[in-house]
């Protein structure tokens, strides 16, 4: 079986309401297998999840320490393109669900190359994040005197070990690990916010400095170093919202999507504006932003600071519970648009595999083997292991969203020539809304060039990126066209 697009007459043959989701004139072979045993909360937590991870939790003390107040102003405006991004994702999904997502489109829409394309370099960003994301678990395991003397590496490997086996289950495990995952996220930021609202209130001193409008304005005020540092901050923010697409990949695995995505995306916008750049604002009348640092959670700062007995202790461990959220989610998204590669030939063929769970493990396993490379590296400069990868992550990050918003305009431009319907819910302005994005995509590059050092070396590295992925496509070509021929027979 294929995960090629075939037609489907009794689809053609329909004409649906305005109002309801349109019918597709395709069908994806590759979404065979799948158990729809995501609910409605595991999809609505997802997508929370999926906009609160690492990139808040950890990279935002680094960040502010460079940039100063001004980073909730880089954190707003990337979340509005990430917004763009997730609300053309959902009129695609509303369009034709499918676990392969964006993969799956950009087949529809682009051809083998362009769905080729679009899955490694989501594979990109996620094996370079799960680096990430086990380089962060160990790092925060760190904080507590009983894992001070382990090894960052051997942590690594066990925050590895522990979701890989938990995602290889089935999806209602997953789905249930990254609700309650969500829950403990949001949760504790809620709780952060109340406290710090309070704090800041009251004017209760913290480590000997007193909270408010001050601590900005007699610290170098929202841009203490400029403008252009918080510019160049641009690129790790992004990464702290790579894993809003998510939810169009569970999208899979879910009844009725039509009902439940729309409002899952909705929120998104938000969350965006109260968790990031709400707890980023507090984050700078709390303390003054050279009281932060990157070698420790922002919000675990402020707690040790404010001396609560096991405060700081139980906000580790809700960073430590982020970081694995992201790496649980990371191997779940990648399995399935693996799958779907893998199902067209165009990825290695164990990596379609599916066990009796309707679990895609060949392609976990792979990006699992990415993550002990992580390990590896995490043994080798545990220091650098961190910022190296979120570089690489970024590039990928940037590859997929601008491939999803290469889709969505290819879609729109269809719906113009009467080819296809766009549902009712859909991205508004187009077909303005994508081009802004891919021109603010282009432009983050850019940044990561001015910024020098491992940034500039990341976007040197993209010509490398680019004939990797053009041998790799003389590699499978055949076995493409062969899975095609086949399909047609």
């Amino acid at each position: 079986m294929s995960d090629r697009m075939s037609p489907a007459a009794d689809t053609l043959s329909a004409t649906p309401p305005a109002s309801a989701t349109p019918a597709s004139p395709h069908v994806d072979a590759g979404d065979a297998g799948y158990r729809k045993d995501l609910k409605s909360r595991h999809i609505n937590m997802i997508a929370i999840g999926g906009a609160i991870g690492t990139g808040l939790f950890l990279g935002a003390g680094g960040r502010m320490a460079n940039a100063g107040p001004s980073l909730f102003i880089a954190y707003a405006v990337c979340g509005v393109f990430a917004f763009f991004v997730v609300r053309a994702l959902g009129e695609l999904v509303l369009y034709r669900p499918s676990s392969g997502a964006f993969v799956s489109y950009a087949r529809e829409f682009m051809g083998e190359k362009g769905a080729y394309t679009a899955g490694w370099l989501y594979f990109l960003n996620w094996s370079t994040t799960a680096i990430a994301d086990i380089t962060a678990a160990a790092t925060y395991a760190h904080f507590w005197a009983m894992f001070s003397d382990v090894p960052q590496w051997i942590l690594a490997l066990v925050a590895l070990a522990v979701v890989l086996a938990a995602n290889l289950i089935s999806v209602k495990y997953f789905g249930e690990m990254e609700f309650w995952f969500a829950i403990v996220k949001v949760g504790a930021l809620v709780a952060f916010m109340l406290i710090g609202i309070f704090l800041v209130v009251t004017q209760h001193e913290i480590g000997g400095h007193t909270p408010g409008l001050a601590t900005i304005t007699d610290n170098g005020g929202i841009f203490p170093s400029g403008v252009m540092p918080m510019l160049l901050l641009v690129q790790g923010v992004v990464f702290a919202y790579a894993s809003v697409e998510l939810c169009g990949v569970a999208a899979g695995e879910t009844e009725h999507p039509d009902k439940i995505m729309p409002k899952a995306i909705n929120s998104i916008m938000w969350r965006v504006g109260l968790f990031y750049v709400g707890s980023v604002v507090l984050l700078a009348l709390l303390l003054p932003y050279t009281a932060y640092s990157g070698d420790q959670s922002p919000f675990v700062t402020v707690f040790e600071k404010l001396g609560i007995p096991g405060g700081a202790g139980v906000m580790n461990l809700v960073v430590l519970t982020a970081a694995l959220s992201s790496l649980n989610s990371g191997l779940y998204s990648t399995g399935r648009i693996l799958r779907s590669m893998s199902l067209s030939g165009s990825a290695p063929k164990f990596t379609g595999v599916m066990n009796k769970g309707g679990v895609p493990y060949g392609g976990i396993l792979l990006t699992a083997g990415f993550g002990v490379l992580g390990v590896v590296l995490n043994f080798v400069m545990p220091g650098d292991a961190f910022e190296l990868v979120l570089n690489f992550a970024s590039v990928g990050i940037l590859g997929t969203w601008a491939m999803i918003m290469v889709c969505s305009l290819l879609f729109h431009r269809r719906s113009r020539e009467g080819r296809v319907t766009r549902p009712s819910y859909h991205l508004p302005w187009a077909p303005y809304t994508q081009i802004v994005t891919l021109g603010f995509l282009a432009s983050v590059l850019v940044l990561m060039w001015m910024d020098g050092g491992i940034g500039r070396t990341t976007v040197a590295c993209l010509p490398l990126i680019a004939a990797l992925l053009v041998g790799g496509w003389f590699l499978v070509r055949k076995r493409v066209r062969s899975t095609a021929v086949t399909l047609e027979d």
